[in-house]
């Protein structure tokens, strides 16, 4: 089966939530499944269920614990290269149905690598791999080369009345 690109971004929430969703559709159908979390490096509430009732889904995190506010620091760097590097080798093996790079395009906003270093990785998957790019700021390059675009658009959120993010909502 051929492998398509989907890109999930924009400025509403759900993204992730979208791509987890179809990490456990994709391993209800048997597949292989592979998520990497860039900028993201604490224990969310979906890395718990995964690792608890869906151990066949290898999930890796490449962030260090905290979210980047102002300018990423040289170890926010490392970890991301570190994740771009060994996502390389996933997207090439042929032993994932399904990849997910979760926040990927928030470490592009973040100069944590470019826009043409994961575009050319993307180019160089294995043919039958499917890949999930999640995060806001998708380049015009990356949803060029895209076979699925979704836009996440903010209508109305319960934070603009400062309600904080919930345990099993928000993370």
């Amino acid at each position: 089966m051929k492998g398509y690109l989907h890109i999930y971004t924009g400025n509403g929430k759900g993204k992730s939530t979208a791509a987890f969703g179809l990490a456990l559709r994709a391993a209800g159908a048997g597949m292989s499944v592979y998520i990497a979390q860039f900028v993201k490096g604490r224990n969310y509430s979906e890395i718990t269920a995964v690792r608890q009732h869906l151990p066949d889904i290898t999930i890796r995190q490449f962030g260090r614990g905290c979210f980047i506010v102002e300018k990423p620091t040289d170890k926010d760097v490392a970890a991301a290269r570190k994740g771009l590097a060994e996502v390389s080798e996933v997207l090439t093996s042929g032993k994932y149905d399904l990849v997910i790079l979760d926040e990927a395009t928030i470490a592009i906003y973040y100069d944590l690598f470019t826009v043409g270093e994961l575009i050319d990785l993307l180019k160089r998957r294995a043919p039958d791999c499917e890949v999930v790019v999640t995060g806001r700021y998708a380049p015009e390059e990356l949803i060029e080369l895209a076979d699925l675009v979704t836009e996440m658009r903010e209508i109305k959120h319960y934070y603009r009345q400062r309600v904080e993010a919930r345990e099993g909502i928000e993370y």
